[in-house]
C-alpha cells in the first residue's frame, strides 16, 4: 500500500520522482504528489493530484525544477481520494512537507488537541497531524523536530520529511512500514520499496523499526528515534532494473505467469543433495537435533500466502509426518493463541513486510517461539525478525496479484518438507522420488504454459458467469481456494471455494446452469471421490470445467495437466487456473495489474 520516493543530489529531481512513483504503481493507490526544493531555493514547491501518476505528471509546471524532493502514491485510509487528501502534506507556512505510509492510531486525539490550539487542518488525513507536530516543534534541528513529533504518535509509519529551513537534507523514519535507503555517488535516495531505487543504485540500507536516517547529497547516517547512532552497512541487491520491465508482455501478470518455469528452477538451484536424497537449506539455522524435537508446525500467512501455507502444511504432514496446519496471520494474534515451545512457526509473506504477518512474528518472538520466514525479498522485515528461513527466489513480482511467488513459495515448502522428512523417517527411496518430481517441475510448467491458447478459448466461454464455484479435496482444496481468489481479484467475478466433500452440506443449493464449477481432479487416491462430486453437479445441470491428469467424462471441458508425484501435483494444477483468471479478466477489460481496491504490499492492519 502507498509508495514513497525521495532524492537528494545534483540531478533534476522531478523526473526522477515521477519515474520512481511509476515503478511503485503496482502497490495500489488512488492519488499522487510531490514536493521539491534545492539548496538555492527559499521554499518548497508542491504539486499533487487525485488519480494516477500520469495525472500528476500532467499537472507538473514547466519550470518545476529542483535537486531535492519527496513523492508519494496514496491508498486512502483517512479521507476519500482527492487532491487535498493526497500526499505530501504541508503546514500553512509551506515550511514542512511530509509523506507517510501507515496509520496514526491516535490521530483523532492529536487532531483535537491541535485544533484546540488554533491549528486549521486542510485535509481529512491522519498524516497532516504529523506535519503540524513537526512544524510547531521548537527544536533546533529537523531531526529533533521529527523525533519530538514521533514521541506522541501511536501507530505505524514510514515517513520522509523536508523542511524549507533545512533544505540540505531529508529525514526519514520507520515503524512497521518499510523504508529503504539507496546509496549513490554524491546522491542519496529513499523509497518504500527497492523497485523505485534499482534503476539508480543497487546499494541499499533497510531501516529497522524504531530507526531514523538523515540523507544528504554526499552522506547519510542512521540512528534510533531516541537519538542513538546505529551502524548501517549497505547491501547489494541481486535484482536488476530490467527485472521490473514488462519484457514485451502486455501486462506484468502475464510476464510473471510466463516466468514460472525459470523461477522454479531458481528456487531449486544449488539446494538438491543427491548423495543423501535431501536438500540443503542453510538459512534455516535449525540443526538435525532441533528438527527432530519439533512436535508441531504452524504456518501463518495472509491471502495467497495463507493458501501456499495450506499446501505447505499438507507437504510437511505427508513427508515429515509432523502435525501441521496453516492459519491467517491476521486472526492468529487476536485469539490469544497457546505458544508451544515444541512448535515451529513459519511466517509466509511475498514482500516480507505484510503487517499482520510481521506483527504475529513479533508477538511469537516475544513469547519465546522459534520462527522461520518464507519470503521473497532479501533483507525484508520478516526475514530480519525470524530466526532463519527460506528465500523463494521468485524475482520481482510487480502485478498486485501473486502468481510466480505463490508457485515458488509452495516449491520452497516442498523443499522444507523433504528436508524435515529426511531428518526424521522419510526413506531414501521416497527422498529420491520427490527430488525427481521437483526436477520435472520446470519442464512441466513450461508444457502447461504452451497450452495458453486453449485456456484463453475456455476463458471466453466462462467470462459471462456472474459467479463460479471451485472445488477440490485434501491437496486440491487449497488449489481451489487460490484459484477462486485469483478470479475474483482480477475479473471481479464472485467466486467461492469449497472442499468437494462439502457440496452436499449446503453449496449444492447454488448449482444451476448459470453457476459453473471448476473441479480440481488429480489422478490420486481420491479420483473416484472427485468424480462422484462431479456427478452430483451434473445431476443438477451444472457446467463443469475440470483440471485433471486425464479427460473427465462428466466435465464439459477438461484442462489437462502433466502428472507428477501426488504430493507435488498441486504446484502444477494451480498454473492453468492463473491463466484462466488472467484471460477471463482480459476478456472483461479489467485493469489486470492494478485491480480495484487492492494493494500489492499490505503494510497496514
Amino acid at each position: 500500500m502507498c509508495g514513497i520516493v525521495g532524492y537528494i543530489g545534483k540531478r533534476d529531481v522531478a523526473p526522477l520522482l515521477l519515474e520512481g512513483l511509476a515503478r511503485l504503481e503496482y502497490r495500489g493507490y488512488d492519488s499522487a504528489g510531490m514536493v521539491i526544493t534545492s539548496p538555492k531555493s527559499t521554499g518548497l514547491k508542491m504539486v499533487k493530484a487525485k488519480g494516477r501518476v500520469r495525472d500528476l505528471e500532467a499537472r507538473v509546471p514547466k519550470r518545476f525544477t529542483g535537486t531535492t524532493g519527496i513523492a508519494h502514491t496514496r491508498w486512502a485510509t483517512h479521507g476519500a481520494p482527492s487532491d487535498v487528501n493526497s500526499h505530501p502534506h504541508m503546514d500553512p507556512e509551506n515550511k514542512v512537507a511530509v509523506v507517510h505510509n501507515g496509520i496514526v492510531d491516535n490521530a483523532a486525539e492529536l487532531r483535537a488537541k491541535l485544533e484546540a490550539d488554533g491549528v486549521v487542518f486542510a485535509s481529512e488525513t491522519d498524516t497532516e497531524v504529523l506535519t503540524h507536530l513537526i512544524a510547531r516543534s521548537q527544536a533546533e534541528t529537523l531531526e529533533e523536530k521529527v523525533r519530538e513529533a514521533l514521541k506522541v504518535v501511536e501507530g505505524t509509519y514510514g515517513i520522509a520529511v523536508m523542511h524549507a529551513d533545512f533544505n540540505d537534507r531529508i529525514v526519514v523514519a520507520r515503524n512497521g512500514s518499510p523504508v529503504v535507503l539507496g546509496i549513490g555517488e554524491k546522491e542519496m535516495l529513499v523509497a518504500s520499496d527497492v523497485a523505485a531505487l534499482i534503476a539508480h543504485t543497487r546499494q541499499i540500507v533497510t531501516l529497522d523499526d524504531g530507526e531514523m536516517a538523515t540523507l544528504k547529497a554526499d552522506d547519510f547516517r542512521t540512528y534510533t528515534t531516541s537519538g542513538t547512532l546505529t551502524t548501517a552497512t549497505p547491501e547489494t541487491v541481486e535484482w536488476e532494473a530490467a527485472s521490473y520491465d514488462m519484457g514485451g508482455h502486455d501486462t506484468y501478470m502475464h510476464k510473471e505467469i510466463s516466468e514460472q518455469a525459470d523461477a522454479v528452477d531458481r528456487v531449486l538451484r544449488g539446494r538438491i543433495d543427491d548423495k543423501f536424497s535431501t536438500v540443503h537449506l542453510g538459512g534455516l539455522n535449525l540443526d538435525a537435533r532441533e528438527a527432530r524435537g519439533i512436535r508441531r508446525v504452524k504456518i501463518l500467512g495472509c491471502g495467497t500466502s495463507y493458501h501456499a501455507g495450506m499446501i505447505g502444511a499438507s507437504l510437511i504432514e505427508g513427508l515429515a509426518r509432523i502435525p501441521a496446519d496453516s492459519e491467517p496471520a491476521s486472526e492468529f494474534r487476536y485469539r490469544n493463541p497457546v505458544v508451544d515451545p515444541d512448535t515451529l512457526y513459519i511466517a509466509v509473506s511475498q514482500s516480507g513486510e505484510t503487517y499482520d504477518v510481521l506483527a504475529a512474528v513479533q508477538e511469537l518472538k516475544r513469547k519465546g517461539a522459534r520462527v522461520l520466514g518464507v519470503v521473497n525479498v532479501v533483507g525484508s522485515a520478516i526475514a530480519r525478525e525470524a530466526d532463519g528461513g527460506v528465500y523463494v527466489h521468485a524475482g520481482p513480482e510487480v502485478c498486485v496479484v501473486s502468481t510466480k511467488c505463490f508457485t515458488n513459495t509452495v516449491v520452497a515448502f516442498a523443499l522444507l518438507a523433504l528436508h524435515l522428512g529426511r531428518i526424521r523417517d522419510l526413506s531414501v527411496a521416497d527422498g529420491k522420488r520427490i527430488i525427481e518430481g521437483l526436477r520435472k517441475l520446470p519442464g512441466q510448467i513450461q508444457e502447461i504454459l504452451e497450452g495458453e491458447e486453449d485456456i484463453k478459448k475456455l476463458a471466453a466461454e466462462y467470462a459471462d458467469a456472474k459467479s463460479m464455484m471451485f472445488i477440490g479435496r485434501v491437496r486440491g482444496y487449497p488449489v481451489a481456494l487460490e484459484a477462486s481468489l485469483k478470479l475474483k481479484e482480477i475479473s471481479y467475478i464472485h467466486a467461492e471455494a469449497y472442499p468437494a466433500s462439502e457440496l452436499k452440506h449446503g453449496p449444492l443449493a447454488l448449482i444451476e446452469p448459470a453457476m459453473p464449477t471448476v473441479a480440481i481432479v488429480p489422478s490420486d487416491s481420491l479420483l473416484e471421490k472427485n468424480r462422484a462430486a462431479m456427478e452430483e453437479i451434473k445431476a443438477r445441470s451444472g457446467r463443469i470445467l475440470a483440471v485433471a491428469h486425464q479427460e473427465q467424462e462428466k466435465a464439459d471441458h477438461t484442462i489437462l495437466v502433466p502428472k507428477n508425484e501426488d504430493e507435488l501435483d498441486p504446484i502444477l494444477m494451480g498454473i492453468p487456473l492463473q491463466l484462466l483468471a488472467y484471460h477471463t479478466a482480459l476478456a472483461l477489460g479489467r485493469d489486470i495489474d492494478k485491480p480495484r481496491n487492492l494493494a500489492k504490499s499490505v503494510t497496514v492492519e
